[in-house]
């Protein structure tokens, strides 16, 4: 399964554009832009096992690095400041990675 099956193209390619240049990511903005915070809790649930690369059930702080490629496979990688960040808002039991109960809660919220 791909993004673009759940979500559209020109959305992702918005989105992406949005936040080209570097410390310019924003979560929040990014999943209202390509459409993922109006999809169902079950779609986004999906989106989290298309982002989590290695299938440990979290998205860890070196897979959030490269984000934006999982949506894009051009798009830049996030910066170090951007990737903590993103960890910090979405961590809610702070144990260092984001489980897909705190994805889907930040993407929904």
């Amino acid at each position: 399964m791909s993004l673009s099956s759940i979500l559209s193209a020109d959305a992702i390619d918005s989105a992406i554009k949005d936040c080209q240049a570097a410390d310019s990511f924003c979560p929040k903005k990014f999943f209202q832009m390509c459409g993922l915070s109006k999809k169902s809790a079950q779609d986004v649930k999906k989106v989290f096992g298309i982002l989590d690369n290695d299938g440990s059930g979290f998205i860890e702080e070196e897979e959030l690095k490269f984000f934006l490629q999982r949506f894009s496979p051009g798009a830049r990688v996030l910066t170090d400041k951007e990737t903590k960040a993103f960890l910090c808002a979405a961590d809610d039991d702070s144990d260092g990675r984001i489980g897909a109960d705190e994805f889907q809660a930040m993407v929904l919220s």
